[in-house]
């Protein structure tokens, strides 16, 4: 398995594939928040969150967006960079690669 400074060429590769998926969520993650500031915001909004009416389209949607984007999207993009360019302790990465 060849190595390219502190990881090995499938690593390199497979960091690269994540930073490409990063900038692809950001994407989706720069549509989504599009999307939500279209939407009008509802005089009843707060009563329909708190569950005391129902929710219209846009209280619905919104909440929604909200959700995907604090929940899963932003986290995803945090935790994909950070292992895109993660790099071992030297010392870790010498006893992994002698037990290889």
């Amino acid at each position: 398995m060849k190595t390219t400074g502190a990881v090995t060429e499938v690593e390199a590769a497979a960091q690269a594939e994540l930073r490409t998926l990063v900038e692809e969520l950001e994407a989706v993650r720069v549509r989504l928040e599009k999307v939500h500031a279209r939407l009008p915001v509802a005089a009843e909004e707060t009563a329909m969150l708190l569950g005391e009416k129902e929710m219209d389209v846009s209280t619905e949607v919104r909440s929604v967006i909200e959700c995907i984007l604090n929940d899963r999207i932003e986290p995803a993009i945090r935790d994909l960079a950070a292992a895109a360019s993660y790099r071992p302790q030297e010392k870790a990465r010498r006893q992994r690669m002698s037990t290889n």
